[in-house]
């Protein structure tokens, strides 16, 4: 199977790196920046679940230099999406799939209207990590989940394919036959985990020891169990219970990959998280009075160079 990973930031490297630990074709499509970093100082993956390196990865900055390709992971963060779809363009037009493993929902609408139901896979993953100062990823959590699925029947051969390869590498991946449900379990968990952590600027640690502050996350989540139902997804009170006893059980210093680029001073993805949720919840006609507050405490640290 021939993979396309655009975009290296922590986590498309750190899956792209695992597919090629599996013997994967893997061709990374990156910026002239990041090549550039790529090309002199390779790709290593630090982590408790086994170091991987290598320097001679296939690296193109064009997808018109990519012969052919089965699947592309888009791995950038969500107000990247729009200037990966030039690339994205090239690559369906030469067969691919997209395999989207961005946070939040509604760039699966963005990718449907644009490529057809058919092309766009369902994707999430579940994993901490970021990238340090020569690139590498420094994978700091126990988990490294990859879910993906079917979001219209003539994906599960293809599906059925990624799961074949990702049985043999080192990640904890599902082929879901219930991706839509599994979208919005992540979008509600990391809503909560991404927004408290990145509203207070601390890790999930001092947020559990303040009753109070936990209590945000903990309605955070409720909120958007709702939001859900009212999309016709089936997320139940267990699901959300789920949500909050994970948010209990993360290491102390463990903290979101918005929080992360807080304290980097980069620009944050609220606008593809929480203010996703609004502009979904207006279309209902549904108030989300704790994500709204949330969004507006992180919203003047989005641009934090302006």
């Amino acid at each position: 199977m021939r993979l396309v990973i655009l975009g290296a930031g922590a986590l498309g490297a750190y899956f792209g790196l695992r597919f090629h630990e599996a013997n994967a074709d893997v061709t990374f499509l990156v910026r002239e920046k990041r090549a550039k970093q790529l090309r002199e100082k390779g790709l290593k993956i630090h982590s408790k679940q086994g170091d991987y390196e290598v320097n001679d990865l296939k690296i193109e900055t064009t997808a018109e230099n990519i012969p052919s390709a089965d699947v592309v992971v888009v791995g950038v963060k969500g107000y990247h999406l729009e200037g990966t779809l030039a690339q994205l363009d090239v690559l369906v037009k030469k067969g691919a799939f997209i395999l989207p493993v961005l946070n939040g929902i509604e760039h699966i609408d963005v990718l449907q209207e644009r490529y057809g139901h058919d092309r766009v896979l369902g994707g999430l993953a579940f994993i901490i990590a970021t990238l340090d100062e020569n690139g590498h990823v420094v994978h700091s959590s126990d988990f490294h989940d990859l879910v993906f699925g079917a979001l219209d029947p003539k994906q599960e051969q293809v599906c059925e394919q990624l799961d074949e390869l990702a049985a043999k590498a080192n990640m904890d991946a599902k082929n879901s036959i219930s991706i839509s449900q599994e979208l919005w379990k992540k979008y509600m968990f990391i809503n909560a985990f991404s927004g408290i952590t990145t509203a207070v600027n601390l890790p999930i640690g001092p947020v559990r020891d303040q009753k109070s502050t936990f209590h945000l996350a903990e309605m955070i989540v409720h909120e958007m169990k709702l939001l859900a139902n009212s999309y016709g997804v089936e997320l139940a009170d267990t699901d959300a219970e789920k949500a909050i006893n994970n948010l209990l059980h993360l290491d102390k210093e463990a903290t979101s990959s918005m929080h992360q680029d807080r304290r980097k001073g980069l620009t944050l993805e609220v606008e593809h998280l929480h203010g996703g949720a609004l502009r979904l919840a207006e279309k209902k006609e549904l108030s989300l009075p704790y994500i709204e507050a949330i969004y507006g405490t992180i919203k003047p640290y989005e641009h934090p160079t302006e």
